[in-house]
């Protein structure tokens, strides 16, 4: 199984590590043995620290990742990682996603990779990616990497293998007509989700590889048969001002290279339902695209579910593209909340104004036709929105599939924990503290 690519002065993961980016933390871990024994599902525990020598840091599972469910590998002589052995396909699952991207290809002799250069074109192709047996609900498992401490330099990590890990068995670019054959067969091969496509747009401080792991972890634990989609803009993958700056930019001119490949789904591939699922920037690419199909064809075009999660764009433009793409699917649900790191970077770029996702202390934003809920007291990872710690709540994911394969409205009637909260602009939704 080939390494995934490192680049220098880059995390590989998309998302930041829940620690101060200067300190060694200790990570979370788990016992997946004495679990399957007990037949137990799964749970975490603090790790003890190994020792290592003075002026080696701790291992850390990859950035935006989960441990892979053992301890930390303690370093050997040598900086190469031991290959790891492939035994029968067994000890993982396959899941195919389906991706369009207009970022530039990167330098890779080991496989197809993109990096965050715009492309300034659509280029569609197709990934297998690997998911181990013991994959806990929503984590994403990768390699664990020991840096040099106050900086990002690599000195050791772990080997990928797919008994533990996510990776990426395959990836082709292709050209349009075998990516709709390959699209047409898997959805002629769906049961639980019978042709049913779900594109996912990925958001802020995302690289390609993490958002083809994202969208399989989603499909996977959706248990979602139909066929997943990713569309994959040129985001730097980093957290930084400046890094925000070049994603906004990028996100916006992605547009045209998007719209191509969402009426591609929605009209090319017979997928009788289309859902579609934006977390953060994502959402600034996603919601003027609906607006121009909208427009274009406004009795046409119909989408089962669109989900914005902790959508980082302006208010005001939020409230007006929100009615402006009214009719074009069964329904539009917005999960806000209050402790979501990206759109914290996004308020301090914008001089402390709220975006459409946050939740500020008035309450989140509401709009006719769409329902507004406030994940803040959950555990969102599963979308990066809240990357303060491994997840171990299902509660979105549970709504989210019951949203997917019922669309039942209004929201408490799916998900009965939740809190309607009323008020004087409108009713919106609340979940609950869960312990």
């Amino acid at each position: 199984m080939a390494m995934p690519p490192q680049e220098e002065g880059k995390q590989v993961g998309a998302e930041p590590a829940d620690r101060d980016q200067h300190t060694a933390a200790e990570p979370e871990l788990s016992d997946e043995k004495e679990r399957a024994a007990r037949h137990e599902l799964p749970t975490t525990r603090r790790a003890a620290r190994r020792d290592l020598p003075e002026a080696m840091p701790e291992a850390m599972p990859e950035s935006g990742a989960s441990p892979s469910g053992s301890e930390a590998p303690a370093m050997r002589n040598g900086m190469e990682p031991r290959a790891a052995p492939q035994p029968a396909d067994s000890d993982w699952d396959v899941v195919p996603v389906f991706y369009g991207t207009d970022r530039a290809r990167t330098e890779n002799a080991e496989r197809i990779d993109y990096g965050s250069d715009r492309g300034k074109r659509l280029q569609l192709g197709h990934a297998l990616v690997t998911v181990p047996k013991i994959h806990q609900v929503p984590q994403i498992e990768r390699p664990w990497v020991y840096r040099i401490p106050f900086t990002q330099i690599v000195i050791w990590q772990e080997a990928e293998d797919p008994r533990k890990h996510f990776t990426i068995k395959e990836i082709r670019e292709l050209g349009e007509q075998e990516f709709l054959e390959l699209v047409r067969k898997r959805l002629a091969e769906s049961m639980a989700y019978k042709n049913h496509a779900l594109v996912f747009v990925h958001g802020f401080n995302t690289s390609f590889q993490f958002a083809i792991f994202r969208t399989a972890q989603i499909a996977y634990d959706l248990k979602f048969d139909g066929a997943p989609f990713l569309y994959s803009w040129p985001s730097k993958g980093q957290l930084g001002m400046q890094d925000y700056s070049y994603d906004r930019e990028s996100a916006q001119a992605a547009e045209p290279y998007f719209r191509d490949f969402l009426k591609l789904v929605v009209n090319e591939t017979g997928a009788t339902s289309v859902s579609i699922i934006a977390h953060s920037m994502g959402n600034q690419l996603l919601l003027p695209v609906l607006r121009d199909l909208r427009r274009e064809a406004p009795d046409s075009v119909r989408i089962s579910q669109v989900i914005l999660a902790a959508p980082d764009v302006d208010r005001d433009s939020f409230e007006f593209l929100a009615r402006e793409i009214q009719g074009i699917s069964n329904g539009v649900t917005l999960f806000a909340a209050a402790n979501d790191r990206a759109l914290a970077v996004s308020r301090q770029f914008w001089g402390g104004v709220p975006r459409a996702g946050d939740v500020p202390p008035e309450g989140p934003i509401l709009v006719p036709g769409v329902d507004t809920i406030d994940v803040t007291n959950i555990n969102t990872e599963m979308f990066s929105l809240n990357h303060s710690g491994y997840a171990e709540k299902t509660e979105l994911l549970n709504d989210i599939q019951l949203l997917i394969q019922t669309g039942e409205r209004p929201p408490e009637k799916r998900i009965p924990i939740l809190e309607r909260i009323s008020t004087s602009r409108g009713d919106f939704w609340r979940y609950p503290p869960i312990r």
